[in-house]
């Protein structure tokens, strides 16, 4: 069996609920094997603690300039569809970053002048001595973006006789599309709180529509999950089980503990859930949910007001990890730097708009690339295309016989648009057609102008969804004379996070002191300085374990960074999410405070960067307080 555990945002205790049930498995004398595939920020390893004695590169065709067969003739940038090629005065750049190693600028230079050849985006690293289970994982190299081609690498290590349960990363974009491909059954972790719900649908949506099982666990239950339960009941999705929330939970998660070591009664209730899990394959699935978009309505929206601002600053918020309270910390710094314009850049699982209620000004399509259809009756089966593709998204369709041979047909969630499959097709019979891939708003806040979007199911441009995001923010600073931006970004280290923090003026780091918290700072820091941004951080629930608070501000330090607030653990935040609002505006209480300190800390560092007294980020090598078991 094959058991994708997922969810429609970080922080729902995925990775620790994954990790754990591998282990109480194991612990039965099952055969399992866990594989981390939220390659951009793996975190399994923290808990699992293995010895690799084995590890491989992962690697992509990327384009290589013969500037001697150059002509500069442009067709190569041209036919690009990611803007990963430029030609200036006769020299072709190229920005790997961009880059999806689809093969089409080859393909299509008159004079062979670009050829493929293959570049590490990432490591793939497996123990399989380790005891009890069998481990793997994938790392993604910083500043890269293909991290399905890593997931993908990771799952080859799936054994087809054992349990295979496969932590996937958060949200509802490739990655995790590539890391369910395949699955018997996807377990979708949530929490009963607004977030948790919102998250929920997306990815009840995501996995229905790939025609997979799916069941739902509640984490940090309380007693009260109707806000879940009543959804899960109304799509016809079941709850397979629900873990309670303790705070002792936490603290032995903060230090890296196994949970079930420390918590026994906690193996009954894996083993009940997994009970549900196999009881799902071969289920007739309920149909698709569908996500009710967000409705103009300007008659509703006053006139925007005018500032007296000459230029604006960028702030972007961002997370190692989700479930860190980026979110929650933006709304509350939205609420303190009254009146700003808000980008939320989390288009794969956007959150702020449960916490700012924005009033639709604007509603816009977004299309996001294209894509391709085969014609089935002028296909010839010589499966050219098939051969050509970088992205294994052509399949042979049918059975075919001695009148009708076999013909190809392109899957909808692994084509990435490239256009190759078009290009080399001998009878011209594949179709490129541009699909919409999202949605994109501007609003009105009580706090400012707010642009903001919602990536589709499984949609592929993110990255390029976030920049329409920000630059639309950017107009409406200049439109209405404002001087700051604040973006809440996307968590993790990939295509969409290098969309958030390019060219930003300033990254705030939201973390926990936490094992997972620590390793992913690290990683994160690392993104920001590849890109050149100055960061600072602020430490959430910083109270739940203070040896790794402190670790945190060594290692900020250490990256010519700080430490700019430290948020205690506070039962008013969640009643704030509950009710839909920001911390600062709910009631007075430590985290409120702590927030508001962590502002005017942030103000002074936007005035320094202004002044030029700010010191630059650093470069980007791991911190030496960064032991080896966190990188």
């Amino acid at each position: 069996m094959i058991v994708t555990v997922a969810s429609g945002k970080g922080g729902t205790g995925k990775t620790t609920f994954a990790v754990n049930l591998a282990y109480v498995l194991a612990s039965q004398g099952e055969s399992v094997r866990l594989l981390d595939c939220d390659v951009e920020e793996p975190n399994d390893h923290l808990f699992v603690k293995p010895v690799f004695s084995e590890q491989c590169d992962v690697t992509v065709p990327k384009p290589v300039w013969d500037a001697a067969a150059c002509t500069g003739c442009g067709a190569c940038a041209a036919a690009c569809r990611y803007n990963a090629l430029a030609v200036v005065k006769g020299k072709v750049l190229i920005f790997n970053e961009l880059c999806h190693s689809c093969g089409v600028c080859s393909e299509v230079c008159p004079e062979q002048a670009l050829h493929e050849q293959p570049v590490a985006i990432g490591k793939v690293r497996s123990a399989p001595g380790h005891q009890p289970l069998f481990f793997a994982d994938g790392l993604l190299t910083i500043g890269e973006s293909l991290a399905p081609n890593v997931v993908d690498a990771v799952k080859s290590h799936a054994d087809p006789e054992a349990i295979n349960l496969i932590d996937a990363a958060p949200g509802t974009a490739c990655p995790v599309v590539k890391a369910l491909t395949g699955a018997d059954v996807a377990v979708l972790l949530t929490e009963p709180t607004p977030f948790g719900l919102n998250d929920l649908k997306l990815a009840v949506a995501m996995t229905l529509q790939m025609g997979i099982p799916t069941g739902i666990v509640i984490n940090r239950s309380s007693g009260k999950d109707e806000i879940i339960a009543d959804y899960a009941e109304a799509v016809g999705v079941p709850i397979l089980g629900r873990i309670p929330f303790e705070r002792r939970y936490a603290e032995t998660y903060a230090s890296g503990g196994i949970l079930v070591e420390h918590h026994g009664e906690l193996q009954a209730i894996l083993l009940a859930i997994y009970e549900n899990i196999q009881a799902l394959p071969g289920t007739v699935l309920p149909p698709v949910p569908a996500i009710a978009d967000f409705l103009a309505d300007a008659a509703l929206v006053p006139e925007p007001s005018q500032g007296s601002a000459t230029g604006f600053r960028e702030v972007t918020i961002i997370s190692g990890k989700g479930g860190t309270g980026k979110t929650t910390v933006a709304a509350a710094f939205a609420a303190l730097a009254k009146p700003v314009v808000l980008a939320d850049n989390d288009v794969d699982a956007a959150d702020l708009h449960l916490l700012l209620t924005p009033r639709v000004r604007e509603a816009h399509p977004y299309v996001g690339g294209m894509r391709a259809t085969i014609d089935p009756d002028t296909c010839i089966g010589c499966g050219e295309c098939a051969a050509a593709c970088h992205f294994g998204a052509i399949h042979l369709a049918g059975q075919g016989n001695a009148l009708i041979p076999q013909t190809w047909q392109i899957d909808p969630f692994g084509c990435e648009g490239c256009g190759l499959c078009a290009l080399v097709c001998p009878v011209d019979n594949i179709r490129n057609d541009p699909v919409v891939t999202g949605q994109w708003y501007v609003s009105a806040t009580d706090w400012g102008p707010m642009a903001h979007a919602r990536l589709g199911i499984a949609a592929e441009n993110s990255g390029r969804l976030v920049t329409q995001v920000r630059n639309r923010a950017a107009e409406l600073a200049t439109e209405e004379r404002r001087g700051r931006i604040l973006g809440d970004g996307p968590p993790g280290t990939g295509c969409p996070v290098i969309a958030s923090i390019s060219g930003t003026d300033l990254v705030v780091i939201v973390t926990e002191p936490t094992v997972s918290g620590v390793h992913d700072l690290g990683r994160v820091l690392d993104l920001v300085a590849h890109f050149g941004v100055p960061a600072r951080v602020i430490i959430n629930k910083v109270d739940i374990n203070a040896e790794q608070a402190a670790r945190i501000g060594r290692i900020a330090g250490s990256r010519g960074s700080k430490v700019i607030g430290r948020i205690p653990f506070d039962p008013c935040v969640n009643d704030a999410l509950v009710a839909g609002k920001t911390i600062v505006d709910y009631a007075p209480g430590p985290a409120a405070e702590a927030v508001r300190k962590a502002w005017e800390e942030m103000c002074a560092v936007l005035s320094g960067l202004a002044d030029g007294s700010a010191p630059p980020p650093s470069g980007h090598g791991l911190a030496q307080e960064q032991s080896a078991d966190e990188q």
